[in-house]
């Protein structure tokens, strides 16, 4: 099926991980220096509703999938239907397809829909997003008052200096932010969304 893409996400693609790299990052020996279960298990639990954007091939999907359980969900979105795809074979692998909802995102939305979520999963991925300010507003406003959003970015890719630009774009957008985040091979924050909203008071630099 062929999908018309407008001129702004045509030019996203462009600065879009191709979806073949997909599977490099999906690489089983990834789990030696990034393991899924240890990177997500503090932050998802059962019946936990769940986002994920740009999963690529699907890495941490099935692990997410495994977490939120039979009475949680998980949505995944991403640009490219390639990667979609992929990470569909993967959750079916894993026998978890039923528990997930795929969604093929724009360049002007991320595909959050109406939904809330406890918890989304932002790795290796808003350094490709080009109108970054927009999208981590939406990402706050698709979260549950008192939910978290994971951002993960590569330090290879990523210097220091634009990963604190993104966090200061997150906490213009209501988001608070922990710092004590560690991932190898990362650079890494728990965004979070005070329980009284984006415009309670504290709600930007926490921790």
């Amino acid at each position: 099926m062929s999908v018309n893409l407008s001129p702004a996400a045509e030019v996203l693609m462009r600065h879009t991980c191709p979806w073949w790299f997909g599977h490099i990052l999906a690489c089983p020996l990834r789990r030696l220096v990034q393991d899924p279960s240890a990177i997500l298990r503090p932050f998802v639990r059962p019946g936990m509703s769940v986002l994920e954007v740009g999963p690529g091939m699907g890495y941490f999907t099935p692990e997410l999938a495994r977490l939120v359980g039979e009475h949680g969900s998980l949505t995944v979105t991403d640009l490219q239907q390639e990667m979609l795809d992929g990470t569909a074979r993967r959750l079916s692998r894993a026998g978890f397809r039923g528990r997930t909802t795929l969604v093929r995102c724009t360049a002007d939305d991320p595909g959050t829909g109406p939904a809330e979520f406890d918890f989304a999963l932002l790795f290796f991925m808003v350094h490709e997003v080009r109108e970054r300010s927009a999208f981590l507003e939406r990402i706050a406003s698709s979260l549950r008052s008192g939910g978290a959003a994971l951002l993960a970015e590569p330090f290879v890719h990523v210097s220091r200096r634009s990963f604190e630009r993104e966090l200061a774009e997150a906490s213009e957008a209501g988001l608070g932010i922990r710092r004590d985040v560690r991932i190898r091979a990362a650079r890494a924050a728990l965004l979070l969304k005070p329980a009284g909203g984006p415009d309670a008071p504290g709600a930007a630099g926490m921790g």
